[in-house]
């Protein structure tokens, strides 16, 4: 069983610690990146090391790992090669593209190479029409690929060499993209330096500017701010949000002939207008009484029952008391359900013995006129029966 390194389980728990303590769990996606970026795919000990940091069971952590196609369940080479081959980049040929590879490297989809170099698969999609046909080493783009500049990047490959990507930074092996992927920056020199959008990317943008349009009282100039002044920012806002929220004490009149209390030209120089003043109102918002939480809704609306008072999405049909059908209608209901619907061999439908239950009914009928007595012995009477 593999023994993962010190490092890695520093960073496991950096990463656990970008969660609230009761959403650890949501730590499970980078943690699979991160096992991936030492074994170079999601191992069975890599499986039990995230259930272990996280206190869930293998299987809890294996549905996920096996859910998304990113994490790879046995060893993948240093380089990933998706050639897509949905829709627009098959009728631009990128069928034709994996077909040459395939054949060229000697393996099919989601297999690697003999020297471990290049693992290929065919992806359903991209996300790059506009570029199209494109492939990706690493999830970083080549686009607009023939069979001929595909197998020019494999071979400069697996000859050592890092072909630059049309659009992204430079290339990477796969367990260093796994780092990122987990939320570690890249710590190459100029890792990030190169590349750039591509001109279909920026078309839009530059329609945009050629005829004037901008989001309305959009100031390109706007500083970023930095986290340190967005979080002193936040602050502030929370604060004189608690502030507004407190009722203000009641203030006495004073003597120096001001008007009554409460009102603005009470307040000294530079002291804030009451509370009352400022939101409107002292009294603290009570929740209502019969407020639903968003699930409850939900479910009535997908099941509603007697106890839903109103409709809660259209088309919804909310129950409602009403007189109960009579015996009659009930037995002439359950007769012709029984005469739609034949038996089968020897089974014989509920109604089939109409005389037994033209009995029973004058007997409930008669029970109910002549009270509790009746009553009782009509139930017995059905019982006997």
């Amino acid at each position: 069983m593999t023994t993962f390194s010190d490092e890695t389980r520093e960073r496991a728990r950096e990463i656990i610690a970008r969660y609230p303590a009761d959403r650890s769990r949501s730590a499970l996606l980078p943690l699979l990146h991160l096992v991936q970026a030492e074994e170079g795919y999601v191992s069975p000990a890599g499986v039990e090391f995230c259930a272990e940091v996280l206190g869930l069971n293998k299987a809890q952590v294996g549905a996920v790992a096996t859910f998304y196609t990113m994490y790879k369940r046995r060893p993948t080479g240093d380089y990933l090669v998706s050639v897509c081959t949905n829709t627009m980049c098959n009728v631009l040929g990128g069928q034709e593209v994996y077909d040459t590879l395939a054949e060229h490297l000697g393996v099919g989809h989601d297999e690697t190479t003999t020297d471990g170099k290049i693992t290929l698969e065919h992806a359903e999609c991209l996300a790059a029409c506009d570029y199209g046909p494109v492939m990706t080493v690493n999830y970083d783009f080549f686009d607009g690929v023939d069979p001929q500049t595909a197998l020019g990047v494999v071979d400069e490959l697996r000859a050592g060499g890092r072909p630059m990507p049309t659009r992204g930074a430079r290339l990477c092996t796969l367990k260093e993209m796994a780092v990122q992927l987990a939320g570690f920056a890249d710590e190459r020199e100029g890792a990030v330096a190169d590349g750039g959008p591509g001109e279909p990317t920026l078309r839009g943008l530059r329609l945009a500017q050629q005829h004037g349009i901008s989001v309305p009282g959009f100031d390109p100039n706007t500083p970023i701010r930095s986290k340190a002044e967005a979080d002193k920012a936040a602050a502030e806002a929370k604060a004189r949000s608690e502030a507004a929220a407190k009722p203000a004490p009641a203030q006495a009149a004073s003597g120096n002939g001001a008007g009554p209390a409460g009102k603005a030209g009470n307040a000294g120089a530079g002291e804030p207008a009451p509370a009352a003043e400022a939101a409107g109102s002292t009294t603290r918002d009570v929740k209502a009484p019969d407020d639903k939480s968003p699930e409850v809704r939900a479910a009535e609306t997908r099941q509603p029952d007697a106890r839903t008072a109103v409709p809660e999405s259209p088309g919804t049909k909310v129950p409602a008391d009403s007189v109960p059908p009579a015996p009659r209608d009930a037995q002439a209901a359950e007769a012709a359900g029984a005469a739609a619907n034949a038996p089968a061999g020897d089974g014989k439908p509920a109604g089939d013995e109409a005389g037994a239950q033209e009995r029973n009914l004058k007997e409930a009928e008669a029970g109910a006129g002549a009270g509790g007595a009746g009553s009782a012995r009509a139930s017995e009477t059905g019982v006997q029966k």
